[in-house]
């Protein structure tokens, strides 16, 4: 994971905001979900857009085009349910730049999760992000590449975790980083049970048990 701000093209500037409203008209939206809107959020500004007539790089079905949105916070940070709504309210794979005010200065960071389109709704990955970092950081210039998908992928590798390997997709390494998570959530039961466990008989299962999930954390690493 690198903790990245991009330099987006001026070419793609949309520079629109779009009132917290708008996403409420979407009747998934919850009262829970509104209020974290209301409580977090200051301003949402679709700020790039990342398409064949801005960039000059073609899209396909999956990656139409991709989407810059920059949210202000009113707090420390925005929730994932935020950005989840944003996701399932826009038809496009969104990389979202968060701000936070400091007394000494902003600060951002880029969060996204892997949109896949197709047929019926968007499969939305678990979030990536970077840490946090000074506003004033020196972006840097995107990643070179020959098509929106192409891009799209580029610009999530460096937010994940873990890195993907020769001829994947970044649908698979979505799906690898779920398991991962997974096995590191069933890995650290198996540690407490083992520390708490009195019974040898049974220690000795939970240490076989535990071996064996270790075993296939670091396979999908």
């Amino acid at each position: 994971m690198t903790d990245i701000l991009y330099r987006w093209p001026e070419a793609a500037k949309f520079g629109r905001r779009v009132p917290k409203e708008k996403f409420y008209e979407h009747g998934t939206v919850s009262t829970a979900v509104r209020e974290k809107f209301i409580n977090e959020v200051q301003r949402i500004t679709w700020a790039y857009k990342l398409a064949e007539a801005t960039i000059n790089l073609p899209g396909t079905l999956t990656v139409p085009e991709v989407q810059v949105f920059t949210i202000d916070a009113k707090t420390d940070d925005v929730s994932e349910t935020v950005l989840g709504a944003i996701d399932k309210a826009i038809p496009f794979p969104i990389i979202f730049e968060i701000v936070r005010r400091r007394a000494e200065q902003p600060e951002a960071r880029t969060v996204a999760a892997h949109k896949q389109l197709g047929t019926g709704a968007p499969k939305i990955s678990a979030y990536y992000s970077t840490g946090w970092q000074p506003g004033a950081t020196e972006r840097q210039a995107m990643p070179t590449a020959i098509t929106l998908p192409a891009l799209y992928a580029a610009l999530l590798q460096p937010l994940t975790p873990i890195t993907a390997r020769p001829g994947e997709e970044m649908s698979d390494v979505a799906d690898r980083l779920a398991t991962v998570r997974k096995l590191e959530r069933e890995v650290a039961s198996l540690e407490r049970k083992l520390r708490t466990e009195p019974q040898l008989n049974r220690k000795v299962e939970l240490r076989r048990t535990l071996k064996t999930k270790q075993h296939e954390l670091e396979q999908q690493r």
